[in-house]
């Protein structure tokens, strides 16, 4: 009995000690090692906080990522509030101890993958650097400061000039931090460039720029051994070149390989393939560096848009921030890679990031699901904080994007800035010009973009911004796309932000619904692309106390995908036959935020008794060529979907409770359907759980969809509860959200009111494994428990 309470601690010690000893037994070759765990925290700046031998027992012990806004509590009176979801900034800082047993001949640099913002990084008291950006990856050369045994990181994060961007950028240390162990001798950080501009049915060139540091006292011969590989670990080429490296020079080898009939990456097919770089010193194997990347052509045409592979394809796309709601932009991959599962399934091909680069892990996601990426740099140049660093900072900002990224098959185009107030101006051109000249030189695989927003359409033109870069983005100016390319025809288009809904401002109306901006990309081919602002609801940039947020996405904070969605779906997946069923009532809950992005106030269900004998517009958004509306088994007949605008066809039901049912037909034959039954009282608590087991590496999460449902399990929308999350075991909830942005409650709580019948709680796995109970309790219902197994 002694055994078994004391067995579980002596888990967790053995998975301590292991991490311990993967530090002290250091191999020849390189490490890469997880930096994230047990750092210690204080907010508030302190004195003395970067010295070695501060004292910082009290400090609170945490993991990585980390974003100490989103733990606050929401403030109604901050200055700006509205643009960082009315939550506190401030100075924060962090220490972490580790300890190297052996570093004789070792290189060792530590790698942060972004620090919002203005950044102080120590070692051993000693400081290395200052990065004010904070959506960039940087790293530090640990090496000349580092002694056996104990050392000390410290960093000094200073976010109390917040709100410093227009939409929430959390504080801290909001990414991953690695630590990467080197022979003196190694491939530099982000070191590899490569590129496949000749490529055919038969064969693929392949050229690899690997650029090798020598570290060492003396000149050594240096061997590269690069060697292809697909993505069932086949070789598929392989080269090799020795040269003489100084002590202190590195050598940029310039290799080129071919792979025999190539396989090609696309949003259909996105096929990888890796580099392994060998590095020898004299014979003796010191390093190995892994790139993954993609064999593809992409063009644009200004007058057909986009191909790749050859194939012309209309980019249907998304802008996506980079927080995720109750978790701030302290974001686990996984919850990453299942925000790019919703966005997928509705058949979204392409995402911009908006309005800075993105994690890394999000890119590599990218590349495996096959997106579309454009890349994006900055949001405005000389405002907001960035203006007193811009003239320093610009370049080496730039540098880091390009060269951390240039490999992901993804990204097609780099963005050097978005809706930035210079453009009409001269200084503005000249800036323009600067950037796109930095990124031709630097990565001349890509162009370069840089988005215009509506008040600069008449007047960029005359001054020279448009023609400064090589694609333009247009911001919700749908009615000048012909106009301006009638005036520039070479000039290649994009629709960079797009409404949701209505068509620009003009609100013009067809058959009582509004015309979608998606069908300006649609109908003019030399428009490659439209990406929607937003496609999931953000954090800040809200419309006004007490919205936390922009809430007009087709998704919401949750990941639950709304009415709205379904258009999209329609049309942008047309080989999956669709039709859904959505409610038109303007006394529906729901919070549009900005006037100009409104749209009508639907709903996805069939629970009005409020509303009993009054006539209900019913919208059934579908591809297929007839829908036929049925309410308790009685038809409204059948209609033509292209009597309709938006491929939504239009009902007037007078409500009663029961089933309403829509049947779509295909040359006569049922191709889809989606019915809608009314829900009774709320007799228990469903849920379900994206994943029942995780691994037990502090960092796996599992999505608790929790609803509220009446006795045939049918979702009770309009009977919202206080819910009560309880966990034991080795787990913790890292954030409980329920998709309505106006609500006040913290999103680190236990607690949460369902919204729409529904909340999603987010479970995040400890180091060790074992059993993770979770419960769940709503006044007036049993509780609901379920359980979460973590592994090695």
């Amino acid at each position: 009995m002694a055994l078994r309470k004391i067995f579980p601690h002596l888990i967790i010690l053995f998975f301590l000690l292991l991490n311990t000893i993967e530090l002290f037994a250091l191999p020849a070759r390189r490490q890469v090692i997880n930096f994230d765990f047990d750092w210690k925290f204080n907010l508030g700046d302190i004195s003395g906080a970067s010295k070695e031998k501060f004292k910082d027992t009290e400090w609170r012990q945490l993991n990585l990522p980390h974003d100490w806004s989103i733990e606050q509590e929401f403030d109604e009176n901050l200055q700006n509030g509205q643009r960082n979801a009315w939550l506190p900034g401030g100075i924060g800082w962090y220490r972490k101890y580790f300890e190297l047993k052996y570093i004789q001949d070792k290189q060792v640099y530590i790698q942060f993958d972004g620090v919002y913002h203005q950044s102080d990084v120590y070692i051993n008291g000693k400081r290395l650097g200052f990065r004010p950006y904070g959506y960039v990856s940087f790293l530090y050369d640990l090496t000349p400061h580092l002694k056996k045994g104990k050392n000390v990181i410290a960093v000094r994060v200073d976010h109390s000039n917040a709100p410093s961007s227009r939409w929430y950028s959390g504080s801290g240390i909001y990414r991953h931090v690695k630590l990467i162990i080197t022979s003196p001798m190694h491939v530099e950080p982000w070191g590899t460039y490569i590129t496949t501009d000749k490529i055919s049915n038969e064969s693929a060139q392949v050229d690899i720029h690997t650029t090798v540091i020598n570290k060492n006292i003396t000149a050594r011969d240096c061997r590269l051994e690069t060697i292809i590989k697909d993505s069932q670990g086949k070789v598929s080429a392989k080269v090799s070149h020795v040269v003489n490296l100084v002590s202190g020079g590195s050598h940029t080898f310039d290799q080129q390989l071919t792979i025999q009939n190539p396989r090609l990456w696309s949003t259909d097919s996105p096929e990888l393939y890796t580099a392994e770089s060998n590095v020898y010193k004299d014979e003796d194997l010191v390093d190995t560096y892994i790139t993954t990347f993609g064999v593809r052509d992409i063009r644009f045409d200004a007058q057909k848009g986009f191909f790749i592979n050859g194939e012309n394809i209309l980019l249907k796309g998304m802008n996506l921030h980079q927080d995720a709601g109750c978790v701030g932009t302290a974001v686990p991959d996984r919850v990453w890679e299942r925000r790019l599962e919703k966005v997928k399934s509705l058949g979204c091909n392409a995402i911009r990031m908006s309005h800075n680069p993105p994690a890394p892990e999000i890119l590599d996601m990218c590349d495996r699901m096959g997106f579309i990426v454009i890349d994006e740099a900055f949001d405005k140049w000389k405002s907001m904080y960035y203006e007193a660093y811009f003239d320093d900072w610009w370049q080496a900002d730039v540098e880091s994007m390009l060269k951390r990224d240039r490999n992901h098959p993804s990204i097609v185009l780099w963005s050097v800035g978005n809706e930035v107030s210079e453009a009409s101006k001269p200084e503005g051109v000249k800036r323009l010009k600067m950037l796109v000249d930095f990124v031709h030189k630097y990565e001349p695989s890509r162009l370069v973009t840089c988005v215009v927003q509506p008040s600069r359409a008449e007047d960029m033109n005359p001054s020279g911004f448009a023609e400064a870069m090589d694609v333009v983005g247009y911001n919700y100016m749908e009615p000048w796309y012909k106009k301006h390319k009638a005036e520039y025809p070479n000039r290649i288009m994009f629709g960079a932000e797009c409404y949701p809904f209505y068509r620009g401002r003009e609100f013009q109306y067809k058959a009582f619904v509004p015309d979608n901006p998606w069908y300006d990309a649609v109908e003019n081919e030399f428009v490659f692309g439209y990406f929607m602002w937003a496609g999931i609801d953000y954090l800040g940039e809200s419309s006004g106390w007490p919205s936390k947020g922009w809430p007009t996405g087709i998704i919401n904070t949750c990941g639950y995908i709304k009415p709205n969605a379904w258009f999209f779906k329609s049309q942008w997946k047309p080989e999956e036959p669709l039709v859904r069923i959505t409610v038109q009532y303007d006394g529906l809950d729901m919070d549009h935020g900005k006037a100009h992005w409104s749209w009508p106030k639907l709903a996805e269900h069939w629970t009005f008794p409020e509303l009993t004998g009054q006539v209900l517009r019913v919208e059934t958004p579908t591809n297929c060529e007839t829908v036929e509306l049925l309410l308790n088994g009685f038809s409204y007949g059948e209609k033509k979907t292209s009597d309709y605008a938006n491929s939504t066809v239009v009902w007037y039901v007078p409500y009663t409770s029961g089933t309403l049912q829509a049947i779509a037909r295909n040359k006569g034959e049922i191709a889809a359907s989606h019915v809608l039954e009314t829900a009774g009282e709320v007799q228990r608590i469903l849920v379900s759980i994206d994943r029942k087991e995780l691994k037990a590496n502090g960092q796996d999460v599992a999505h608790l969809n929790i609803s509220l449902v009446d006795a045939e399990g049918r979702l009770v929308p309009n009977a919202d509860r206080l819910l009560t999350l309880k966990i034991n075991g080795p787990g913790r909830l890292i954030g409980f959200d329920n998709g309505d942005l106006r609500s006040n409650e913290s999103y680190k709580a236990n607690t949460r009111t369902s919204y729409w019948g529904r909340a999603l709680a987010i479970v995040q796995s400890h180091r060790s494994p074992g059993r993770i109970s979770v419960t769940i309790s709503a006044e007036g219902v049993e509780d609901k428990s379920v359980v979460i197994r973590t592994e090695e």
